[in-house]
C-alpha cells in the first residue's frame, strides 16, 4: 500500500502551493493531477497582490518577475460610451501595484518546481482520483486509476480537495454546496489582436445593446469572455456563427479580419457558470478547500486567489498536527473559520455586480441608469483605490508561515 502523510486531489493554484507549503514544513505530501500538464485554455489568469506578496515572502518573487506578463493598473469599463474606472491599483500600499496577467500554467509551473525542491514533496501527474478510501467513517486517502488504466490506492492520514468546481473528493465525502443563483454563462474565445490597437495588458469590459463582455490583451491575441444568459447557450448556437462575429464586433469595434479567428462554434467554448458555498467544509480525514469548497463567479477573476488564500490558512494551520499524527475534526473546523468571512464577502460583492449584468443583458443598463456605486466611483479617486485594495488583498488575507518563508 502506498502511503503518504497528507494527499492533495487536484493540482490547481490551492493543490500547489498547499503541496509546497506543507512540503516546506517537512511533511510527506502527495499531490496528484489528473492531467498531463498544465496547459489549458481559459482558466483563471490573474494573480493579485496579495499572491504576490505571498510570493516574495516565499522566496520566488523574483523567479515569478522573470514571467512575461503585462501588469494591470486598472481595472476599465465602459458602458453605453461611459467609461467608469473600478479599480485603480497604483495608489494601494505595497511594492506590487497591480495585478499580474500571467497564464496560469506559467504560475503552476513556477510552484511545482520550487516544491520538487523540497524532498518530502511529490507530484504525480496522469493520475485519476476515482474515490476516497475509508475505515469505518473516516477518509483513509484515496484510490486512484493512472495513465495506463491500472488502478490504485494510497493512504493517507489527510485528504484535501483541491479539484475544482466539478471535485470528486467533495462528491464522494458527501459535501453538498448551496448554490447561489447567477445570470449567466460565458462563452470564450480568442481572437487575433486587432492590427493598430492599443497592446498594453488592459483588460477592457464592454457593457451596451444587451450585450456585456470582457477581453484581455495577451499581446498577439485577446482572450475574451462574453456573457450570455444562464442556460440559453444551445439556444444562441442555434444561429449562424455570423451573428456572433458581428455583435461581439460591434461590441468591440472590431473588423471581419479579426473576427474570422471565429471560425465556427466549435472556436467557442462554453463555461457553465455557478456558484456556491459548502456549509461544511470537511469530514472525519478529510478538507475541500479553493473550488472544492466554494465555486465562485468568473467576475473580477478572485478564484485563483482565494484558493491560494485557503491553501495559505490551512498550512499554517495544519502542519503540526499532521506532523504529529493528531489532525482531528476541530483543526479542519478551524481552516473553515478563518476563510468562510472572507469567502462570503467576496461571493456577496459578486452577487451585488450580477445585478449588473443582469440589467446590461436585458438591456435597461445605460448611462443614465448607472447604479449609485459606478457613479461615486466616477468622482472619487480614493474610493476607486479602496476597492483595488479590496480586490486586490480581500479581507483577512494570508501571509507566508514561518515554516515556509525563503
Amino acid at each position: 500500500m502506498e502511503r503518504t502523510t497528507c494527499c492533495v486531489v487536484g493540482g490547481g493554484p490551492a493543490g500547489m502551493m498547499l503541496g509546497l507549503l506543507l512540503a516546506r514544513a517537512g511533511i510527506e505530501v502527495t499531490v496528484l493531477e489528473k492531467h498531463r500538464d498544465f496547459l489549458r485554455d481559459f482558466r483563471g489568469d490573474t494573480v493579485h497582490p496579495s499572491t504576490l506578496r505571498l510570493l516574495d515572502e516565499l522566496g520566488l518573487g523574483e523567479r515569478f518577475a522573470r514571467l512575461p506578463f503585462p501588469k494591470l493598473e486598472e481595472m476599465r469599463m465602459e458602458i453605453a460610451g461611459t467609461t467608469v474606472v473600478a479599480a485603480d491599483f497604483r495608489r494601494i500600499p505595497g511594492r506590487h501595484k497591480y495585478i499580474a496577467m500571467v497564464p496560469q500554467w506559467d504560475f503552476l509551473d513556477l510552484l511545482a518546481s520550487a516544491a520538487a525542491a523540497e524532498p518530502s514533496f511529490t507530484l504525480r501527474m496522469c493520475t485519476e482520483v476515482t474515490g476516497l478510501r475509508r475505515d469505518g467513517g473516516r477518509v483513509t486517502g484515496v484510490r486512484y486509476t493512472a495513465e495506463d488504466g491500472t488502478p490504485g490506492e494510497i493512504a493517507a492520514g489527510l485528504t484535501v480537495g483541491c479539484d475544482g468546481r466539478r471535485s470528486v473528493v467533495r462528491r464522494e465525502a458527501g459535501l453538498v454546496p448551496e448554490e447561489f443563483d447567477v445570470p449567466m454563462d460565458v462563452w470564450q474565445v480568442r481572437v487575433d489582436a486587432p492590427r493598430g490597437g492599443v497592446k498594453d495588458g488592459r483588460v477592457f469590459a464592454r457593457f451596451g445593446d444587451g450585450q456585456a463582455a470582457v477581453t484581455m490583451d495577451r499581446g498577439t491575441y485577446f482572450q475574451t469572455s462574453y456573457l450570455i444568459g444562464k442556460g440559453r447557450d444551445a439556444e444562441l448556437r442555434s444561429r449562424d456563427v455570423q451573428w456572433f462575429r458581428d455583435r461581439l464586433g460591434a461590441l468591440f469595434g472590431w473588423d471581419a479580419s479579426v473576427t474570422a479567428a471565429i471560425r465556427s462554434w466549435d472556436d467557442v467554448k462554453l463555461l457553465d457558470v455557478s456558484m456556491g458555498r459548502l456549509p461544511r467544509w470537511y469530514g472525519n480525514g478529510v478538507l475541500c478547500i479553493g473550488d472544492a469548497a466554494h465555486t465562485m463567479s468568473p467576475v473580477g477573476g478572485v478564484g485563483v486567489n482565494l484558493a491560494v488564500q485557503d491553501a495559505v490558512a490551512a498550512a499554517r494551520i495544519l502542519a503540526r498536527p499532521l506532523r504529529e499524527g493528531t489532525v482531528s475534526g476541530r483543526d479542519l473546523a478551524r481552516v473553515q473559520k478563518r476563510r468562510t468571512l472572507p469567502t462570503a464577502l467576496v461571493q456577496r460583492s459578486q452577487q451585488g455586480e450580477h445585478q449588473l449584468i443582469r440589467s446590461a443583458l436585458d438591456g435597461t443598463l445605460t448611462a443614465a441608469t448607472l447604479p449609485l456605486p459606478l457613479r461615486a466611483l466616477r468622482r472619487s479617486r480614493p474610493l476607486r483605490t479602496a476597492t483595488a485594495f479590496l480586490g486586490g488583498f480581500g479581507i483577512r488575507p494570508e501571509r507566508a508561515p514561518a515554516f515556509a518563508r525563503a
